[in-house]
């Protein structure tokens, strides 16, 4: 099972040129099972939505998560998957007078059962993130009507490890340890220097690989890279 996680940046790249045929282009050559993706545009009357316009390129279903309404279209956090999706669910975590935030979170029917993936996209500010982290973990839709493990995937934003860090690797497996420190920073895509982009996850997945994809391509379609792990399902 391969996830990715990938903040798209509303398809504009390094070079300044807004192109989601070059996203696409990126996330074909993964193989993904799941992509989760930040900063996309859903459509919206005569807008074609950039996720449609992905899922449809890749033949991948999709659930979307509106965290606002951005030059007039809808503008949020999306899953795509080659599995069904049996239902999903908007989470607010926004904080004060800041950005509004959010989180998807949709159920999955896999081969192997129910799997329950979030996509999360938290602030730039260290309170703002201190309050989101504590929202999500304490929400009824992280815990409740569960029947197979979670995965939390997505832009976490938090430039030095802190308490967003602590507090979710206290309750799940993280791929910190997967990868050399150099190799982790997938922010900016260019020169990467920060370790924005995360995933977590419980038994009984298993990481098998580690891949931070860092192409001609993947370098320029967006401001970040994509994270790729792929995974192991094992017998309990």
């Amino acid at each position: 099972m391969r996830i990715v996680t990938y903040n798209i940046h509303k398809a504009r790249g390094m070079d300044g040129r807004l192109s989601i045929r070059r996203i696409g282009d990126v996330l074909g050559g993964l193989h993904a099972d799941i992509i989760k993706l930040q900063e996309v545009f859903s459509a919206c009357n005569s807008h074609a939505g950039q996720m449609e316009m992905l899922a449809s390129h890749l033949g991948l279903k999709a659930a979307f998560g509106c965290t606002r309404h951005h030059q007039g279209r809808p503008y949020g956090n999306a899953i795509l998957t080659r599995w069904p999706i049996v239902q999903s669910h908007d989470m607010d975590i926004s904080w004060a007078h800041r950005e509004k935030r959010g989180c998807v979170r949709a159920d999955l029917d896999t081969p192997r059962g129910t799997l329950h993936v979030f996509n999360i996209h938290m602030g730039t500010s260290y309170f703002e993130r201190r309050h989101q982290v504590r929202s999500l973990l304490s929400s009824e839709q992280i815990h409740e009507d569960l029947s197979g493990p979670r995965v939390l995937v997505g832009d976490f934003n938090e430039w030095i490890k802190g308490l967003t860090t602590r507090m979710l690797s206290d309750r799940f497996e993280s791929l910190n340890l997967e990868l050399p420190v150099r190799t982790r920073r997938s922010y900016p895509g260019l020169l990467p220097l920060l370790q924005l982009d995360q995933i977590y996850f419980e038994r009984p997945l298993h990481v098998e690989k580690v891949e931070l994809i860092r192409t001609p391509l993947s370098k320029i379609a967006s401001d970040h890279l994509p994270l790729v792990a792929t995974f192991s399902w094992e017998e309990e």
